[in-house]
């Protein structure tokens, strides 16, 4: 069995273990979204992603779509649960905020028990898995060594269009979602890619260390489970990434995203206050300043941070040097 297919199934398998247990279950969204199946998803998606860019290109960019219609409904779901548990215990959010928003969640939950029935996740002899199988095994596979130079091609695109897309804002943000998240999740791609393809991407260190990257090798960044590579298990052929510089990419999505976390925490409260209250945005915006307390950054300053820190990750190259080449394992 090629590796590219055999990282699908991988995958798969944990997907369809989950999605076997769920169909047992009375909501079965709600009892995927606690055992985290987001992470297959996510694995699956990223995989998608990258071989469309590899070859059969159709056949995986239907792929991904299937597996981001699941995960994308997903993160609405986590997106409004994971701030009615953080407003539930605070005196200061108002109750209808809460409420407002378990109901958002509850209403996602059940668009994903809609979409897990019609587009065959559950029942009928799992028909959905059964056909992507059939789609992998129809693919026109590439042999190790050609699969890891189209790897280490398609980073080089995928880097590129990252700065290209921060070069056309200017580095200047006006919006959380369209801007800082939009930007996180380009970046967070290229550190999912390595986890998803179980091995065959290594970090290893570059030749130097330069003094501009020890401001991104925190203590968290370092030991952060996500900076562990998988195995190389069963791959003689590798993609060898700078650790370093990984490092760097690590520290601009952990930073980014709490800078988008803090900004959603307000769009979050100002939607609750425009459906709730009857308030026009910027009436909700300003209540929900009040509401969140000195601490609360307001989102043009949150903004200010975003810029700032990518002008100066993205002005020293950072991305550029991510890619040191590739590797081989002698027999």
């Amino acid at each position: 069995m090629k590796n590219g297919i055999s990282r699908f199934d991988h995958h798969l398998n944990q997907l369809q273990a989950l999605l076997d247990k769920a169909a047992k279950q009375k909501n079965p969204a709600l009892w995927l979204y606690q055992q985290n199946v987001r992470t297959p998803l996510f694995m699956l998606e990223g995989l998608a992603k990258l071989y469309s860019g590899l070859h059969n290109r159709k056949k995986f960019s239907k792929l991904k779509e299937q597996f981001k219609l699941l995960e994308d409904i997903l993160g609405s779901v986590d997106y409004y649960d994971s701030f009615a548990r953080e407003f539930a215990d605070n005196k200061k959010i108002p109750a209808a905020i809460t409420t407002y928003l378990q109901a958002q969640a509850r209403e996602k939950i059940q668009s994903l028990n809609e979409v897990l029935t019609e587009k065959g996740w559950l029942g009928d002899g799992n028909r959905r898995i059964i056909r992507i199988c059939k789609k992998l095994n129809e693919a026109d596979w590439k042999n190790d060594t050609d699969e890891i130079k189209a790897i280490n091609e398609y980073y080089g695109r995928e880097i590129y269009e990252i700065v290209e897309f921060i070069q056309t804002r200017k580095f200047q943000f006006s919006n959380v979602e369209a801007d800082v998240h939009e930007l996180r999740r380009k970046l967070r791609w290229l550190s999912i890619y390595p986890q998803a393809l179980r091995g065959c991407i290594q970090l290893a260190n570059g030749p130097a260390n330069p003094r501009h990257l020890k401001k991104y090798q925190t203590p968290a960044i370092i030991g952060s489970p996500f900076n562990i590579m998988p195995d190389a298990g069963g791959n003689r052929v590798f993609l060898m990434l700078d650790k370093r510089y990984y490092y760097a990419l690590s520290w601009m999505i952990a930073e980014l995203g709490k800078l988008k976390d803090n900004g959603l925490r307000l769009v979050a409260i100002k939607e609750a206050l425009m459906q709730t209250a009857g308030l026009k945005e910027p009436a909700a915006y300003k209540k929900a300043l009040v509401i969140c307390g000195k601490d609360q950054l307001p989102l043009s300053q949150l903004l200010d941070k975003a810029e700032l820190i990518c002008k100066t990750y993205f002005k020293e190259n950072n991305l550029e040097h991510l890619v040191t080449g590739i590797g081989n394992v002698k027999s």
